[in-house]
């Protein structure tokens, strides 16, 4: 900070405490704990002597330490006390006012902050005001007032890029530099923000400043992630994770950050596992304002991956922070949570419909938020059908769709609206550019379907779909299209839903298959003809589970026929998924609750499967089902896939490999008991095979290379976040997500793992878990476990496993033979099994 009130340097004739104070402040910026040492010295010497300049030089001294140590509470302590300090000058205690701006932010009080500021002003030096504005920038920006934030910054760099160079004017160039980049990314504008953290880094690493550059870097994995490098974005993650090691509030900040940045990115599971280590140390460290948005970016989570119960009260929590801190617009956020909530838990009312009318009508107000608005208004829509209400329906739907026709749709760039209309349709046609396509297709549709104009209902549906597709073509990055691509998730299912009314067997396939393609976008690949699977079954037959509401359904495709089957509750289909699985993991009731399962969910369709060989395509909690141990499919070929056109892709896929012995490729993991032994068994089998170092670089580059890679090692599932799944090597975790950079995979991967098969797909996109990230990246098959299996027992599968696939039997039948023989069922073949390999 300056040293006199003028901006000019030291004088000459400053009392020596105050020279004393002047490097102790300096030495708060790089190294906190020895400027707090110094700091309590200064003021226990300015009291003896009556210094009262010095006095207040030392408590901001210490302050200054605190924050930079995450204790913002001492922090905000010592600037109070500096504060009460009689007798010193005006240039000082503004001084102190500059730097309670940004703690009062931290803890919440973004526009108390504003006030400070405002008291701050009129003693401080031009320089020093350049520095208050850096701060001022952070305060209007967790208010919403973005515009005002930039100028503020810019207003800011404008007078500290000439300043005379000190280290505390680099540091708040280089802050100033990293505040406005943080704010053009929340603007989206990502090459500005990307200049500005670059510019930051650059100037805090010369200047010395390590804990401004480890800031700018740990900005990185947010920008990555809203640039669409996903698998860029965990690398960054894991750099910052080990660079802020040791600042648990600056560490949760970063956490809280990525795991917006996630969430936005359609990835939930990730942010959601993000949020819940980040809160805990926001509250500890008293950082407020940051806690009161990861609660709210947390409840979000909650409600996407299924616990409305606990988004309700996170988002009330959340509400209540916001409301305590004035951040008025965020408050309908966190109401739209609560809302979405209820509409989860409580029958529907007249009055809730006119609460979820009244958020969406908040919402729409505040210009950022006008997308949510439309899909909020959306959902009051359909709300208010299901109360009869139709005149309100019909209303809200009116209000999405008003500006629908296409010659306003595909209005040319750079048109003036006040050229085209009055000002009153411009602002409306303004609003109108708001609406995302999958709302607003989706309103035509249920338009057309209240006016019992059904092919009108799905034709707004599949050009909602189409115009989602050729937005998301223009994406470079396949990771950015395929998160984009599940912006249509709503629209598409709203299609299925169509279909399953119509009742016929062959369109409700079709449209199973198109929400299938958004849902999950890793898999998604051109629809086929329900014939032309059926031709690649031969004698094989392939089961499509869809979920109708509360009801699960089947669609059987074999070269007989193609039929639906309403099966029954889905309700009780779950809870036989949990009895299995538990049953399974006690040893204990199996063939009870596998007989069961089996009773809800093949039973019907027994007389048209016989002993065919079988794919299943499951939906929701069907992923998680180990189908060898279902009683009817023991020793029978069972491929578990994405979809059917993700199964004829991955059997296509294996029919082009060329000619000759496959590559085969085996590693051991860490903490196995015999996991060298299965893995000098395994190349026993396959002469020519060759063993890699059970690390994560060797296994990287053979997953490049080989056409069947087994891997030995215990696995870990993360239900709530598929891509931090992983297999423990010697080195470390090899992660789901590192695995989104590999430019291709094995045909075949063997996961010798327990769980290393389960997945979470409803709601985080990602069917399959970690098989299903394999299969994404050009695997025909992957085997893996679904339930822990003793490290003996997997030895013993593995062995005549792979004795059986170099016979020449293709995956899915050697597994099945592998399972009989061993009576152990918790493997599963996921992916086109059913063709060999050797």
């Amino acid at each position: 900070m300056s040293a006199t009130a003028d901006g000019q340097g030291p004088s000459d004739d400053l009392h020596p405490l105050v020279r004393a104070a002047e490097a102790a402040l300096m030495r708060a910026l790089v190294d906190p704990d020895q400027a707090l040492r110094a700091g309590r010295v200064i003021v226990e010497s300015a009291r003896r002597d009556h210094c009262p300049e010095a006095e207040v030089m030392g408590l901001r001294t210490m302050a200054l330490a605190w924050r930079e140590l995450g204790d913002l509470e001492k922090a905000e302590l010592h600037l109070r006390e500096a504060l009460a300090v009689r007798g010193a000058p005006a240039a000082r205690t503004a001084q102190v006012r500059l730097s309670l701006v940004t703690v009062r932010t931290e803890r919440g009080h973004p526009l108390q902050a504003l006030r400070v500021a405002a008291l701050a002003w009129a003693y401080l030096c031009p320089l020093d005001r350049a520095k208050l504005d850096t701060q001022r920038a952070v305060a209007l920006a967790h208010l919403g007032r973005h515009q005002e934030a930039i100028a503020s910054c810019d207003r800011a760099l404008l007078a500290l890029v000439t300043a005379p160079g000190s280290i505390d004017d680099r540091r708040f160039l280089a802050g100033g530099l990293l505040n406005r980049g943080l704010i053009h990314a929340y603007r989206c504008d990502w090459d500005a923000a990307m200049r500005d953290l670059t510019a930051c880094l650059q100037i805090s690493q010369y200047a010395g400043l390590w804990h401004l550059a480890r800031l700018a870097a740990a900005n990185l994995p947010f920008l990555a992630v809203r640039r669409g490098d996903i698998a860029g974005a965990f690398r960054h993650y894991r750099d910052a994770e080990e660079t802020l090691f040791g600042f648990p509030e600056r560490l949760a900040a970063m956490r809280a950050d990525f795991a917006g940045a996630l969430l936005a990115a359609q990835m939930p599971g990730e942010a959601g596992t993000m949020l819940r280590m980040a809160v805990p140390d926001l509250e500890a460290s008293a950082s407020y304002t940051a806690l009161a948005e990861a609660r709210l970016k947390l409840a979000q989570v909650e409600l996407l991956t299924g616990d409305p119960h606990r988004a309700r009260q996170v988002a009330e929590q959340a509400a209540a922070e916001l409301a305590a801190q004035d951040r008025t617009s965020w408050l309908p956020l966190a109401r739209e949570v609560v809302l979405r909530s209820r509409l989860a838990l409580e029958p529907v009312t007249p009055e809730l419909v006119a609460e979820l009318i009244a958020c969406a009508d908040e919402l729409e107000d505040g210009f950022t938020h006008r997308a949510g608005a439309a899909a909020l208004r959306l959902a009051a829509a359909e709300a208010a059908l299901a109360v009869d209400d139709h005149p309100t329906a019909s209303a809200q739907l009116a209000r999405l769709t008003r500006h629908a026709e296409r010659r306003e749709r595909w209005m040319p760039a750079g048109t003036r609206l006040t050229s085209l209309a009055s000002e009153p349709q411009a602002r409306q046609l303004a609003q109108a550019s708001q609406i995302p396509v999958p709302v607003r297709q989706h309103a035509l549709a249920l338009q057309a379907a209240l006016q019992e104009d059904v092919p009108g209902a799905f034709r707004a549906v599949r050009d909602g779909l189409a115009e989602v597709s050729g937005r998301v073509e223009a994406f470079e990055d396949p990771s950015l299209r395929a998160h984009a691509a599940r912006a249509g998730e709503r629209l598409a299912a709203y299609g299925l839903e169509l279909a399953v009314r119509d009742g016929c067997p062959k369109e409700v396939f079709e449209w199973a298959e198109r929400w299938r393609a958004v849902a999950a976008p890793a898999h998604a690949c051109a629809l086929v003809d329900p014939d032309r699977i059926r031709a690649e079954l031969g004698r094989g037959a392939l089961i499509e589970y869809v979920a109708d509401r509360d009801t699960l359904l089947a669609v059987l495709l074999s070269e007989e026929r193609v039929l639906l089957r309403r099966l029954g509750s889905l309700r009780q289909v779950m809870d036989a998924i949990v009895r299995l699985r538990y049953a399974l993991r006690r040893r204990h009731d199996v063939e009870a609750a596998a007989a069961e399962l089996e009773r809800l969910v093949l039973r019907p369709l027994a007389a048209e499967l016989s002993d065919r060989p079988l794919v299943v395509v499951p939906v929701g909690a069907l992923h998680t089902v180990p189908w060898g141990a279902l009683p009817s499919l023991r020793a029978r070929p069972v491929s578990v896939a994405a979809g059917a056109a993700a199964w004829l892709r991955a059997r296509t896929a294996r029919g082009s490999r060329s000619g000759g012995p496959p590559r085969v490729v085996a590693a051991a993991g860490p903490s196995l008991t015999h996991a060298h032994s299965e893995v000098a068994h395994v190349l026993a089998c396959h002469p020519g095979g060759r063993q890699v170092p059970g690390r994560v670089e060797p296994v990287l580059e053979a997953l490049a290379t080989a056409d069947i890679v087994h891997l030995a090692a215990h696995g870990t599932f993360h239900a709530r976040s598929p891509l931090v799944s992983g297999i423990t090597l010697e080195d470390g975790q090899l992660m789901a997500y590192d695995l989104l950079d590999v430019s291709r995979s094995a045909g075949l991967v063997v996961l010798s793992a327990c769980n290393s098969g389960m997945s979470r797909a409803p709601v985080d996109g990602a069917p399959l878990g970690l098989p299903g990230t394999f299969l994404a990246k050009g695997a025909a098959c992957v085997v893996a476990g679904m339930v822990p299996v003793e490290d003996e027992m997997a030895r013993a599968v593995m062995s005549t496993f792979h004795e059986l696939l170099a016979a020449g039997q293709p995956p899915d039948a050697a597994l099945a033979c592998a399972a009989a023989k061993t009576d152990e069922t918790g493997f599963v073949c996921f992916g086109a099994g059913d063709q060999p390999f050797c």
